[in-house]
């Protein structure tokens, strides 16, 4: 995508205040001359950051305002070692509640809507980012936080909440206890606003069909705010997000170079009006393709299609990289699949073994049992290249999260 004039100038203006400011970016981008940066070429050439670059920065190295102006820290989630730290000023705290805002407008919520909202508080981004949108919409906020099924589901009924807020894991679990206790009439909820993790085709549909709501992905991270940066429209082709607030670039994971728009590639954002943490061409380590051309919704805010997986969930087994989007692929082909499935990789006889367990209901009879786990075997050694061990296994009997669901364990290292 071709880079405005304008945003050209605001990264100038957030390169001048990170280098003032002597913390990490000072260091990162020594000997850079700013004002010698005219073009896109230019700006391409720039260092890129990464998440090990942050947590290098603990705690405040990020900072590029005084302590007088942070109001708030948040850290990452799912880190081991040295976690993230990331300060925000009042005005980035604001920006934020504003892009939010917008995702729940693009998904159709109004001040009329009742919002339940089952993420996390605290240092983690989500909870209080969707609290803080939806109040800045106008809508009623029902900041549940996450588990405690039971209470959950009695606030759905009595409050009558028309939108749920989680992970796709705590939404497939809340749909599926719905369900078993029969109260689905008793429900209100309209929409669903999903995010934290990637989910497959089979996953959307269930939770949409067994709670009768239409579904919208979020996207986000903390360093970069946190969850409300990208949402999906009623068209479902892909996410807009806000380009006067953020700069996108797919490159090549391997080599760094940048590619066209519709390439599948790596996610680098800059943000533009950030003050607390700015970031500048920070490799997300999503997967993923600027869409190109217009939405038929008529909004000017470009798209990114749905993260596909990271580079870093990449697995290689007998020499075949494996990412969760082509299982999540292989499952919508395979009738008979439920959408959750796990993965586990081992090696035994001095060789690599994939045991691939996936729910289905054909585990009832024998037969259909065997031909579901041959057809299993087919379709990962036709369309990935690879063999495996086919399980089949009840719908149920896989585990269930409130946050996000570990789907692919690899015990060879």
């Amino acid at each position: 995508m071709e880079m405005k004039a304008e945003v050209l100038e605001q990264i100038k203006v957030q390169l001048r205040r990170v280098m003032k400011a002597d913390g990490f970016y000072a260091k990162l981008l020594q000997g850079v001359d700013i004002e010698s940066i005219q073009t896109q070429e230019d700006f391409e050439k720039l260092p890129f950051s990464e998440k090990a670059n942050l947590r290098d920065a603990y705690p405040l190295g990020l900072s590029a305002v005084s302590e007088e102006e942070v109001v708030r820290i948040h850290s990452s989630s799912g880190t081991t070692g040295t976690p993230v730290i990331i300060p925000y000023t009042q005005k980035d705290v604001d920006d934020w509640a504003e892009l939010f805002r917008r995702c729940y407008e693009i998904a159709g919520m109004t001040k009329k809507d009742r919002v339940q909202i089952t993420p996390g508080y605290g240092l983690w981004t989500a909870g209080i980012g969707f609290q803080l949108g939806a109040e800045k919409l106008g809508a009623m906020t029902i900041p549940m936080g996450p588990g405690n099924t039971d209470k959950q589901i009695k606030f759905m009924e009595d409050m009558e909440s028309t939108v749920l807020c989680a992970t796709s894991s705590y939404a497939l679990l809340l749909a599926e206890e719905i369900q078993k206790r029969g109260v689905k009439d008793k429900i209100k909820l309209k929409k669903g606003i999903i995010g934290s993790e990637r989910w497959g085709e089979k996953m959307r549909n269930r939770i949409s069909k067994e709670l009768g709501v239409e579904l919208y992905d979020i996207y986000g991270l903390t360093e970069v705010y946190g969850p409300g940066i990208a949402i999906n429209c009623e068209h479902n082709t892909g996410m807009h997000y806000f380009d006067d607030y953020l700069y996108f670039e797919i490159i090549d994971p391997k080599t760094g170079e940048n590619l066209p728009d519709g390439e599948l590639g790596e996610l680098v954002i800059t943000t533009l009006v950030k003050e607390g943490a700015p970031l500048i061409r920070y490799r997300t380590h999503d997967l993923t393709r600027i869409i190109p051309g217009k939405c038929a919704c008529g909004r000017s805010y470009p798209r990114i299609d749905v993260v596909i997986g990271r580079t870093d969930d990449m697995v290689k087994v007998k020499g075949v990289n494996i990412f969760p989007g082509q299982i999540e692929d292989i499952l919508k082909e395979a009738e008979g699949a439920s959408s959750e499935y796990q993965v586990f990789i081992e090696h035994a006889d001095g060789k690599d073994q994939m045991s691939v367990f996936v729910e289905t209901e054909l585990v009832a009879d024998p037969e259909q049992k065997k031909e579901f786990e041959k057809l299993l075997k087919d379709l990962f050694k036709t369309r990935i290249g690879v063999g495996i061990i086919p399980k089949a296994v009840a719908i149920g009997e896989l585990p269930r999260s409130e946050k996000k669901t570990t789907r692919i364990f690899d015990y060879r290292y």
